[in-house]
């Protein structure tokens, strides 16, 4: 039901809305890359609104400092006392839209690597608990990298997907140009989903069952992705680091989520294979001769998954 709400204001993009709304039942963070206008900020928007769960969107800019993001002690006087009290920042919502989160700096970046993994927010000697239901919508612009900072290692590791949106098709674009310059008004989103159904929708995944061969293919799949264990050429000529442990859980939630959309009660090959390059793709990092060939880390996984018995 979510997903239908969704692509109704989000058109052409329904594999993306599906891996969006699986990391958002496991409570993963997902980085959205893609060129303007692809409807990145449209879709995080629209998400939030149906979800009955609060919403923020920060800017990042070079000037954003971590504690427009995190919070900050104020000062108060009571009584001729002078108290200081914790203001909560945008960080303490449920749903956090990063847009273009690759403009800040390293400093900013580096004060959501607690809360995208620990779900905490650490200020002096005090930690500060996050909402139960709480995710990262991140995005970022692959082609303008004027004024930009790459994301580090750690926090690429902290998203579960990475996805990418392209160009939709011709009738897709059709439906978006009568939606927006012709008379045929957009339904609003509706709200279909509140955080304690998020809540039990995870519960219920992680108690789906899947099969040790199942497991072993998705730890498998990953080792594969180490030069240093790898039977694959590509990987051992190309790669320099692999997928972390974070890979494998990621694979597997999803796949269970996944399994649990499509009526069953059971995880598959299929499942994992089918999450391979958004929960993968970002851990892979190449040598630099690779990267300067312009070796696609996708096509390296796409290869592992055919490899990987």
């Amino acid at each position: 039901m979510i997903e239908q709400e969704v692509n109704q204001a989000v058109i052409g993009q329904g594999k993306i809305v599906h891996d969006l709304l699986l990391a958002a039942v496991a409570g993963g963070n997902v980085l959205l890359e893609g060129a303007p206008g692809l409807g990145k900020t449209r879709l995080a928007k629209t998400l939030a609104a149906a979800l009955d769960v609060s919403y923020a969107r920060i800017q990042f800019t070079p000037d954003l400092m971590p504690t427009d993001i995190t919070g900050t002690m104020v000062a108060e006087q009571r009584n001729g006392e002078i108290r200081f009290r914790f203001q909560k920042g945008p960080l303490f919502h449920s749903i956090i839209l990063a847009d273009e989160i690759n403009r800040a700096s390293p400093k900013t970046q580096s004060a959501l690597l607690e809360a995208m993994e620990e779900k905490t927010v650490t200020i002096g000697n005090e930690t500060y608990v996050l909402p139960h239901v709480f995710f990262v919508l991140a995005t970022q612009n692959p082609l303008e990298m004027e004024g930009t900072f790459p994301l580090p290692e750690a926090q690429l590791d902290r998203f579960m997907m990475k996805l990418k949106l392209t160009m939709p098709g011709m009738e897709a674009l059709l439906h978006v140009l009568d939606m927006t310059t012709g008379q045929y008004e957009a339904p609003s989103t509706r709200k279909v989903l509140n955080a304690q159904q998020l809540q039990q929708m995870r519960q219920a995944a992680f108690s789906t069952p899947a099969a040790e061969e199942v497991r072993r293919y998705a730890v498998r799949l990953v080792m594969e992705t180490h030069p240093e264990h790898s039977s694959s050429e590509l990987v051992r000529k190309h790669v320099i680091s692999g997928a972390s442990l974070r890979g494998a859980q990621a694979l597997l939630m999803g796949a269970k989520i996944q399994a649990l959309a499509a009526g069953r009660y059971h995880v598959t090959r299929q499942d994992i294979a089918n999450l391979a390059i958004p929960c993968l793709s970002h851990r892979l990092f190449l040598r630099y001769p690779g990267a300067a060939r312009q070796v696609r880390v996708e096509d390296i996984i796409e290869q592992l998954v055919l490899k990987v018995e």
